[in-house]
């Protein structure tokens, strides 16, 4: 039993020895099939990505091959691609950009070092069960986040695509300041590569979505660019890139960088899990599976963080593109990501002196399409037309991240977004209710005044929210205000409950209060529909019991009786009383 008890929880976090024992040979020919076509595409995306967090192109490369192997052993999601993504390419470089780093050496160790830090980070929250932080990432603040990173990762390329030394800057003023001053020293042959580039991948995407439109580029343009020597006019070219697999290094970092780079490392937590659990989850739909666990999910990817890390990778998570590829291609299971890293491991091991000649412009041109579809029009247009509120959340999250910063674009749109379902919290809807004719049905009057009938002398009030210390003011200002603007006077008060899920001391104090004055007023007090627990908090505080005017039921319908003077039936009496007394 004991040794059943460990192999249980070996498997739970190395989900890998489940399934494999299930493997079919059937999964084979989609899994290699699937590997190959996304270890191809990471060689030319994996450089780019590098390029974006201001690495050398080959940590591109390291980026994908450990994590990706570590990810198929502890992963939930079968088809999930984990590697290096745009996002937090551009948030590493953002963070390392603001540190006061001595040297290229520095910059490399600290970005592996954030790796094993924002895995730890993952690893915790794991560990802690707390993948739930992710909702507090609401989809406005996302797309907001999203969609200027996007802008801003484009335009931190302009040096490779223009051919011109442009300072590495994360804000859109900054950076077109720049551009306007440098624009007219740009590289023409630089800017013909780049655009050709550019169109190149847009065709292959468009007409020929098969085909691997960027390494086919990547091919071609390396050849042309050693043919006929590019170099010597003026185009950058990535150059040496070393060869071999990494080796294991442990990235250190002093006290006060630890410090500086904590926030940048839990934002990289939480945006890379949140970007791999809404891929994975899209993709778990598609096949109609249930495999994903959230908190192993982030088990999988802080470990595969972790160890990246120690073999000079920096962060990475699961990428929506490569996902969609690998899913697309056929794979079932993570010997397709197995295959991916193979294909990587060989590029290292007996390819790398083939990219020497490789424009940086094409590296370039590769993110240029790569994050085009990072920036989401539709859904700020929807919610201009359904919810304007949280479009003015995705709009200033939006600008704080284009004009102040990465890191502060996200955390205040977090912060706003928060602000606003506090707010929300504090004022929530407040209906007057009548019956519907001829029916049991009590709706709100004024959406159904034509069809309502209403009581003299009888107020129905629906309160759709909980009752806490946020918004208890604002209960009782509603109800007295709605109670003098009836033009009789109001000797009975029916509040249906049923929305009511949680009343915390302050509101219950509030309660009392308002009991009291309802008594003075001589106007009665029905509850209808209480759940259990806050019919049990009603009566150990006393607010049911201790008043001779407030009263409980189970429906409006038995409360309007009572008041009709009709006598509840039995278990009309038993349901309304019915209390936990342990």
């Amino acid at each position: 039993m004991y040794i059943c008890c460990i192999m249980n929880s070996i498997k739970l976090y190395f989900p890998i020895l489940g399934w494999l024992k299930t493997y079919s040979s059937s999964f084979l020919k989609g899994d290699i099939t699937a590997g190959i076509t996304v270890g191809i595409m990471l060689i030319p995306q994996g450089m780019a990505y590098a390029m974006i967090a201001g690495l050398p192109p080959v940590y591109g490369l390291y980026a994908a091959l450990f994590p990706q192997i570590v990810y198929a052993v502890m992963g939930t999601s079968r088809q999930l691609a984990v590697g290096p993504v745009a996002m937090d390419s551009l948030l590493v470089a953002a963070g390392l950009g603001a540190l006061s780093i001595s040297s290229p050496t520095e910059y490399i160790v600290l970005a592996s070092f954030l790796a094993l830090f924002m895995g730890a980070i993952q690893l915790v929250l794991g560990g802690l069960k707390l993948g739930f932080l992710v909702n507090f990432l609401s989809k406005p603040v996302i797309s907001g986040f999203t969609s200027a990173a996007a802008i801003i990762i484009a335009l931190s390329q302009l040096n490779h695509l223009l051919g011109i030394d442009i300072p590495r800057s994360n804000k859109l003023h900054t950076l077109f300041i720049f551009l306007v001053e440098m624009g007219p020293q740009a590289h023409l042959l630089s800017v013909l590569i780049s655009t050709l580039g550019v169109s190149f991948l847009w065709i292959t995407k468009k007409y020929f979505p098969k085909l691997p439109g960027a390494l086919l580029l990547v091919f071609l343009t390396t050849f042309i660019a050693a043919q006929f020597n590019w170099e010597s006019l003026g185009v950058n070219i990535v150059k040496e890139v070393p060869e071999g697999l990494p080796t294991f290094i442990l990235p250190k970092a002093n006290l006060s960088q630890v410090y500086a780079l904590f926030p940048l490392a839990l934002t990289l937590a939480l945006i890379a899990f949140m970007e791999a659990i809404s891929v994975a989850k899209a993709i778990e739909e598609k096949e109609k599976t249930n495999h994903l666990n959230p908190n192993q999910e982030l088990i999988a990817l802080g470990s595969a963080n972790i160890i990246g890390g120690l073999f000079q990778a920096y962060p990475s998570t699961g990428g929506f593109s490569r996902t969609a590829v690998n899913h697309d291609a056929g794979a079932k299971t993570g010997v397709a990501a197995l295959f991916s890293a193979a294909i990587v491991g060989l590029t290292l091991l007996f390819f790398t002196s083939f990219f020497y000649h490789l424009p940086t412009a094409v590296l370039g041109a590769i993110i240029l399409v790569a994050v085009g579809k990072l920036i989401d029009l539709s859904y700020p247009k929807k919610l201009w037309k359904n919810n304007r509120s949280e479009f003015y959340i995705l709009l200033f999250t939006f600008f704080i991240t284009l004009f102040v910063g990465i890191k502060e674009g996200i955390l205040l749109g977090v912060f706003a977004a928060l602000l606003y379902m506090v707010y929300q919290n504090t004022r929530p809807h407040i209906a007057v209710l009548g019956r519907i004719k001829n029916t049991h049905y009590f709706k709100n009057i004024d959406r159904f005044s034509k069809d309502v009938t209403t009581f003299p002398n009888v107020l129905i009030l629906r309160f759709d929210g909980q009752l806490f210390f946020g918004n208890q003011r604002y209960f009782k200002q509603q109800i007295s205000r709605l109670i003098k603007n009836q033009t009789e006077p109001v000797k009975h008060l029916v509040l249906a409950a049923a929305p009511i899920n949680y009343i915390d001391a302050s509101a219950i104090e509030m309660l009392s209060l308002l009991s009291d004055e309802l008594k003075e007023n001589t106007t009665n007090l029905y509850w209808t529909g209480l759940s259990g627990p806050i019919r049990d908090q009603f009566y150990s505080v006393g607010l049911l019991g201790d008043y001779t005017h407030v009263f409980a039921y189970s429906s409006l319908e038995a409360a309007l009786n009572a008041i009709e003077g009709k006598a509840p039936s039995e278990i009309e009496k038993s349901i309304a009383t019915q209390r936990n007394n342990h």
